[in-house]
């Protein structure tokens, strides 16, 4: 029977293509939330990644215990993720922030150790749901069931360090992967004993062919969204279309904006203008990212109206798709470094065949399989891997473009702002951190003393 996969990352950053995970904790549980099985398992550093060192703080992870040769490393940790992946299918994936935060690092840290499948936990039975949406949409529709706190800024937080201890949770060892797996175990029980009806119905989105049964019925639905720093909110609407560039991105005709009739019966400039000018009047809506959509109960009868001349107008909503797959097409730059170009293309099944090989050879092997790739992106990759793990594979000019790509990413021009962590940047928190005065002097100093090495190893 499936169960769930409670699950987080602890990462060098916030960056999912350029940064890694340091961390995996996983708590496998029954569909009563009963624990069956845990893991919990650490990543070395790779060699081209530099950790901000602000990550480091949060996540408690210091120099000696990331640079451990004896760990996991990185190739070897995308190797663990899958076969975990795959051994405990079919099950929900589940976690707190993870369809923004942790699916992104996952789905980089398969590409690019070249894993066939990056989209491991949406395969083979498996499905994904997101905790913090849960908690928005217990915010909307049934308030009292958890205590809610209020940061520093006087607002309601929705943060998993400061939601769990405020519900009880006592035992929290914050960014610490473990303890915020069982932290959101222990909110999830606070939703299902209190409000077992939302659970179940919350529980239903995790199945897209659910969410895509609900809006093609023509009838008004729920959905609960949450903008910037701002409180959740209900949003009530109708399906009106399919993106033509992406069949997971469906319409939903705000039925509270007025006018709604006017909007079906009036040009394309309009609806381009609905689908992509604030207030946003169709908004896109990913049926496969489980967003917390319910069915409405007693809808207004100007929303019936407004869904069955939806239903009936073909040409409307052939518009509405042209029209949100403009909005988010993307600007293909031939410019852009290997790690962004993760959705430029399916592999051949040559190239998926030669992955699967490279996974089970030996280093050797795999630097001889690299020339094999018909995608510039895995030939980059493979590079890239060999020199990390075999570097004995390549010749003396292949090992110096190495130290000379890594001098050029670390040093990058501060005015480009580039994603990824720079030396400039190490240096701007390092100046941060040492005026905390509630942080060891000893931290501190370690901080300072590895970033000091990173930067002679480039010499």
């Amino acid at each position: 029977m499936q169960g769930f996969v409670f699950y987080d990352l602890e990462t060098t950053g916030i960056s999912p293509a350029y940064d890694q995970p340091l961390q995996f904790a996983a708590i496998r549980t029954d569909l009563n939330l009963n624990e069956i099985e845990r893991v919990e398992f650490r990543c070395r550093l790779a060699p081209h990644i530099l950790p901000a060192p602000q990550a480091l703080i949060v996540t408690g992870v210091t120099p000696i215990e990331m640079t451990n040769s004896n760990l996991l490393n990185f190739f070897e940790f995308s190797q663990m993720l899958q076969d975990l992946i795959a051994r405990w299918a079919p099950s929900t994936w589940v976690g707190y922030n993870t369809l923004k935060f942790d699916e992104p690092m996952l789905r980089h840290t398969f590409y690019q150790n070249l894993q066939p499948q990056i989209y491991a936990t949406q395969m083979n039975g498996n499905d994904r749901l997101d905790v913090l949406q849960f908690i928005q949409t217990v915010y909307v529709k049934d308030k009292a069931l958890l205590r809610w706190p209020i940061n520093d800024k006087n607002k309601i937080s929705f943060k998993l360090d400061m939601l769990a201890p405020e519900n009880g949770f006592s035992s929290h060892n914050a960014h610490d992967a473990v303890g915020d797996v069982e932290a959101t175990i222990f909110l999830c029980r606070k939703i299902a004993d209190g409000n077992p009806k939302l659970w179940q119905q919350l529980l239903e989105t995790r199945n897209k062919h659910y969410i895509r049964t609900l809006f093609e019925s023509y009838k008004p639905i729920e959905i609960v969204l949450r903008f910037g720093s701002g409180e959740p909110k209900s949003y009530f609407g109708c399906f009106c279309g399919i993106s033509s560039s992406n069949q997971n991105s469906y319409g939903f005709f705000d039925l509270e904006i007025g006018q709604g009739l006017d909007l079906i019966s009036g040009s394309y400039d309009d609806i381009e203008e609905a689908v992509k000018k604030s207030p946003i009047k169709i908004r896109s809506i990913s049926i496969n990212n489980a967003p917390p959509v319910l069915p409405v109960t007693g809808p207004k009868p100007e929303w019936l109206k407004i869904c069955q001349a939806l239903e009936k107008d073909d040409k409307f909503q052939q518009q509405v798709s042209q029209a949100m797959a403009s909005r988010y097409e993307e600007k293909l730059s031939e410019d852009k470094s290997v790690e962004e170009r993760i959705y430029g293309g399916f592999y051949s099944k040559n190239d998926q065949r030669i992955m699967q090989q490279f996974q089970v050879e030996d280093w050797p092997v795999r630097a001889e399989l690299i020339s094999q790739f018909e995608d510039l992106r895995l030939k980059q990759l493979g590079r890239r891997l060999i020199s990390f793990y075999a570097p004995g594979a390549l010749a003396k000019s292949s090992k110096e473009r190495l130290t000379e790509f890594l001098r050029d990413k670390w040093f990058a021009d501060d005015e480009k702002q580039v994603p990824w962590t720079t030396f400039s940047e190490v240096k701007r928190q390092l100046a941060e951190i040492g005026d905390k005065p509630d942080l060891a002097q000893e931290t501190k100093d370690a901080l300072v003393s590895y970033y000091d090495e990173k930067l002679r190893s480039l010499d």
